[in-house]
């Protein structure tokens, strides 16, 4: 699967408290938002259905440093 690069126009506040989220979690920046891309397509699959294709929202996503 190939991994794509996206570019995103963001508040400065809201940067840096998305930057302390990631790290309270123990994630990267990157993989905090990957995260909450996963999170937010098996939302929409539950309630209107699967998405078709081989599409695979988990990889690259490291999970959460347990505290």
């Amino acid at each position: 699967m190939a991994v794509k690069s996206v570019s995103i126009r963001i508040e400065e506040e809201m940067l840096d408290k998305m930057g302390f989220v990631a790290d309270y979690q123990g994630r990267s920046f990157n993989s905090h938002v990957l995260v909450l891309i996963r999170d937010d397509i098996e939302k929409h699959e539950g309630k209107h259905g699967k998405i078709e294709g081989n599409i695979k929202p988990d990889v690259n996503v490291k999970p959460a440093r347990k505290s």
